[in-house]
């Protein structure tokens, strides 16, 4: 890959996804030489990856200073073919329309393999499917199998997000600590993006209040509030967080800071968070409850936490 090769080269939002979990993984797992050259070849990404420039370049510049002698090396041309071909979405819909098209049964026979399924992770993927293909039958059951019992939350929302691609509208019911739950199927956003403006401004302050002093954290910060908001949508934690009035955002940018102090530094102590976000008086409970439901749902995410 020459040099002008990589300034012009533009990632598909999958291909963006498939890389972060690559550089999280590389942090996890303190590969740190590789994970600097992954971030100095995506910060010569372009396109989507632009937004990411500032975030990435602290993360950078905090791994060479703390970790100056780890080096490491990547395929660059590997990962241009990689960003050529990975467009996950696209293929995983041609595949099920010519499953569809090939075979009249397969949308009833994967609906029924959601209703008697056990296995959380096979019935994400049959959500992933339903997403990607239009059948009269398919807001019905996902409707019926959403009221019929509690499921994690992270089904309960990709069966919301199927129900939306479908073009459904009105109110879908769904189990959450044993109390039924409605959502508007028509709201449930498709992306972060769309998600409301009060959810991104609790990103965005724990972005700025941590961005220069840790990096890291600024990181895992994007990944763990994107899968809090996924999980709480259609509760009233969820109501909470979107809420962009009277001190939300502080309340929940500073309980997801001290989660993340805790998970990452092993710091149990939050005078310093609570005095950084202005918590006190009437804030010292909100923030607490908002501290107790992230230390439940963001670690172990399943029925009965709350």
């Amino acid at each position: 890959m020459t040099d002008q090769t990589k300034d012009n080269l533009v990632l598909f939002p999958k291909t963006l996804d498939y890389y972060q979990i690559q550089l999280t993984k590389m942090l996890e797992t303190e590969r740190y030489g590789n994970a600097k050259a992954l971030l100095s070849f995506l910060l010569q990404c372009r396109g989507e990856a632009e937004r990411h420039h500032t975030e990435w370049q602290a993360l950078l510049g905090w791994l060479e200073a703390a970790f100056p002698s780890a080096v490491g090396n990547l395929d660059y041309d590997a990962f241009e073919a990689q960003e050529e071909e990975w467009d996950e979405e696209e293929l995983l819909k041609r595949q099920v329309s010519e499953r569809y098209e090939a075979d009249a049964n397969y949308i009833p026979e994967l609906l029924a393999s959601l209703y008697n399924g056990e296995d959380p992770g096979q019935q994400m993927l049959i959500l992933g499917q339903l997403q990607h293909i239009s059948h009269p039958d398919i807001d019905r059951s996902l409707r019926q199998w959403l009221a019929r019992e509690e499921y994690i939350p992270p089904l309960q929302f990709r069966a919301l997000q199927a129900l939306r691609k479908q073009g459904a509208s009105g109110p879908v019911s769904f189990w959450r600590d044993g109390e039924s739950l409605t959502a508007e199927a028509s709201d449930t956003p498709l992306s972060f993006a769309e998600f409301p403006q009060g959810i991104h401004q609790v990103l965005d302050r724990v972005r700025q209040a941590a961005e220069v002093s840790d990096p890291t954290l600024a990181y895992f910060a994007e990944e763990t509030w994107k899968d809090c908001a996924e999980l709480a949508y259609g509760t009233e934690i969820f109501k909470s967080m979107a809420d962009d009035d009277d001190g939300s955002s502080d309340v929940w940018a500073a309980a997801l800071h001290q989660l993340l102090l805790e998970k990452l530094h092993a710091k149990q102590g939050d005078e310093a968070v609570r005095d950084q976000y202005g918590i006190t008086g009437e804030f010292r409970f909100r923030y607490e409850r908002a501290l107790r439901w992230l230390r439940n749902y963001a670690i172990e995410p399943g029925p009965g936490n709350s």
